[in-house]
């Protein structure tokens, strides 16, 4: 009895856990920039099939929830994301997907050509020039990756992040705890500075 009680105490502490760093990198290096204007940008995740595998999907979903009521004609959705294994874009499959399955009929860009985080950020930065708020869809820890590569690229720009609606509280909370164990070991060359919260 009391080892059952040990095992639930551990599950329930792991499940807050994975709860808590999620929150908390969703609200890192974000701030709260208003106008007209905004940009969300969709990160793609490896897509050797036909159409957007279980991950991407979330993704786009995550993107399209993240587009403010009030400034929904003036968004730009942009899906970013290479080919992989020489099939179609990540991000022509996230257009399609939004497309077909969720009726997004919204301002679609397609940054096709980017296979690595980095590669991301420096691919889209010229389609950022122009709006007043960015906001960047993924799971949290690759958001917040996401938006610390784009600081370093242009602080300028970075000064418009806010946060994308990529995190919810009880959304994925079983496999959370696996998602903060990766996104600690994808984080960890992240600097102090870039994981500040903005509350």
């Amino acid at each position: 009895m009391r080892r059952r009680t040990g095992l639930a105490v551990a599950g329930v502490a792991a499940l807050a856990w994975g709860e808590w760093l999620n929150w908390r990198w969703s609200r890192a290096l974000v701030g709260n920039s208003g106008g007209a204007a905004e940009a969300v940008v969709v990160l793609g995740y490896r897509n050797p099939q036909a159409t957007a595998n279980f991950i991407n999907r979330w993704r786009v979903r995550a993107g399209i929830r993240s587009i403010a009521a009030d400034s929904a004609y003036d968004t730009r959705v942009i899906f970013s994301g290479g080919a992989t294994s020489g099939g179609a874009a990540e991000a022509q499959l996230m257009a399609d997907y939004a497309k077909s399955a969720l009726e997004f009929d919204g301002r679609v860009i397609l940054e096709d050509q980017s296979a690595t985080t980095w590669e991301n950020i420096t691919n889209v930065i010229p389609l950022l020039e122009d709006v007043d708020r960015i906001k960047i869809a993924s799971q949290p820890a690759h958001a917040l990756k996401a938006r610390a590569y784009l600081r370093r690229q242009r602080p300028d720009l970075a000064e418009k992040l806010v946060r994308a609606d990529d995190y919810r509280s009880g959304e994925w909370m079983v496999v959370k705890p696996l998602l903060a164990l990766y996104g600690l070991w994808t984080l960890r060359g992240l600097k102090a500075d870039e994981r500040n919260v903005s509350l």
